[in-house]
């Protein structure tokens, strides 16, 4: 009844606009109904992509969402949201998992599209995957749904996670679960130590390939020496990151993304800030698939899936897919998992376990901090008044000899920073060698070559 009733609104809306249209078919959603509208030939597209909010005047909804043409098909999706969301259960996606897929281990359940059919996501395809999205929009409940999918179909020694949680209260309720490689790293500190070790661990298994002649880890696993776990890394908010540690994470993130994939590490990134300064060009282009959820802005929305549409979104777990191979992101109601069924899969991992694998190159982040910090302390100290001293009386005898100095010339010749170029021409002058600054002319050399 409610479709019939929508239906002749949309066509008799279109047609006060000269746009003749006819619905044809009408698929019910969890959240949100595609209504599939044939139009006359020789209708421009983008006319009907201007009526949106007519259409949602019309219709008395908030928006709606038009997709022009459907891909693949003659016709046009008109998306207008339900007035109730049916609940996505994650049990009963992961129970219609795909049974060619079966032994894939890195298959986690996403949600049902507008047919109502489950869809599946593999990481090793994706093979790093972006997930963007306004606060309260189904970010960390999709993490949640990746995690426990893995949970449940994978042993400890055929995945290994490692959970990077800025905010300590998301991803805190694994620990102790068999799959981690160390406890959920909190401190973003330490979370840019662990990534630069995740870059280490890639490099450590490609000599290990290059010694067994095997391009990748299939090639490895499939030799029966040993098996190597895959290793998915989830960071849970990239701003937090990025605000501490920005030059040191994007190095790592760039080094992992861009080679990764043919060691088994796969990298999935959440945040709820899709800005330029967080998601920069070198992240967007070595993360080619992504999930967005409800975002504020059509500019948030490009950043993302560099298109429109994610603004229009419902909230609550909608979602847009757009896999690497596919211009087209597919919209998605996403999975939801409640915080007893987390706990309930937790309790049950942590309970199969007959001790705790930790790897030890993961254990040891905070003496890779401090160390850093020592260095640099020591690194200050070192450069004493000696040191200074040489180095003024080298500079002399290069001003001397060439008869004018500039900051510019000290930096080239002696190939030291700015900072130290201008301090010595400070104190040159301070001690009467050189003139007084001449605009942008090396400065005059007061001393002549005879007198030394």
């Amino acid at each position: 009844k409610m479709v019939q009733k929508v239906s002749s609104i949309l066509v008799q809306t279109l047609s006060e606009y000269q746009v003749e249209a006819q619905v044809v078919d009408a698929h019910i959603g969890p959240s949100f109904t595609q209504y599939e509208l044939t139009i006359r030939s020789g209708t421009k597209l983008s006319k009907i992509l201007a009526l949106d909010k007519e259409l949602s005047l019309s219709l008395g909804v908030k928006d709606v969402k038009i997709e022009a043409p459907i891909p693949g098909k003659k016709t046009v999706g008109i998306e207008v949201a339900n007035d109730e969301t049916d609940m996505v259960g994650l049990r009963e996606i992961l129970e219609k998992e795909p049974l060619n897929k079966k032994d894939n281990k890195l298959l986690v359940a996403l949600g049902k599209n507008v047919m109502g059919l489950a869809k599946f996501c593999e990481i090793n395809k994706t093979p790093h995957l972006l997930v963007a999205g306004s606060t309260g929009s189904g970010k960390s409940v999709c993490i949640n749904g990746i995690i426990i999918s893995i949970l449940m179909r994978a042993k400890p020694d055929e995945v290994k996670l490692m959970l990077i949680d800025p905010k300590k209260v998301e991803l805190g309720i694994y620990n102790g679960i068999p799959h981690l490689m160390r406890p959920v790293v909190t401190d973003p500190r330490q979370a840019s130590v662990a990534l630069q070790k995740l870059v280490e661990e890639m490099e450590r298994r490609f000599s290990t390939f290059e010694r067994s002649k095997v391009k990748n880890i299939e090639g490895y696993n499939s030799l029966g020496i040993e098996k190597m776990p895959y290793i998915v890394c989830i960071i849970d908010e990239l701003a937090d990151l990025m605000m501490v540690a920005s030059k040191e994470v994007q190095a790592s993130i760039m080094r992992i993304t861009q080679m990764a994939r043919a060691a088994g590490i796969h990298l999935i990134v959440a945040t709820q800030r899709p800005s330029t300064d967080i998601i920069t060009g070198v992240v967007k282009s070595n993360i080619p698939s992504r999930i967005s959820f409800a975002v504020s802005s059509g500019i948030d929305s490009r950043t993302i899936l560099d298109q429109t549409g994610a603004e229009k979104l419902l909230g609550k777990g909608d979602m847009l897919f757009k896999p690497i191979d596919d211009n087209n992101p597919e919209r998605i109601q996403g999975a939801f998992v409640s915080d007893e069924e987390i706990a309930a899969v937790v309790d049950y991992a942590v309970a199969q376990q007959i001790e705790t694998h930790v790897d030890n190159l993961f254990m040891d982040l905070e003496t890779a901090d401090t160390k850093n910090e020592v260095k640099i302390e020591s690194s200050k100290e070192e450069d004493t008044s000696d040191d200074e001293e040489a180095f003024y009386n080298d500079v002399l005898d290069f001003a001397i000899n060439a008869g004018k100095i500039s900051a510019s010339l000290i930096q080239r010749h002696f190939r030291v920073g700015y900072n130290k170029a201008a301090r010595t021409i400070d104190t040159l002058e301070e001690r009467g060698v050189i003139g007084p600054s001449n605009g942008s002319k090396p400065r005059e050399v007061l001393i002549p070559k005879e007198e030394i």
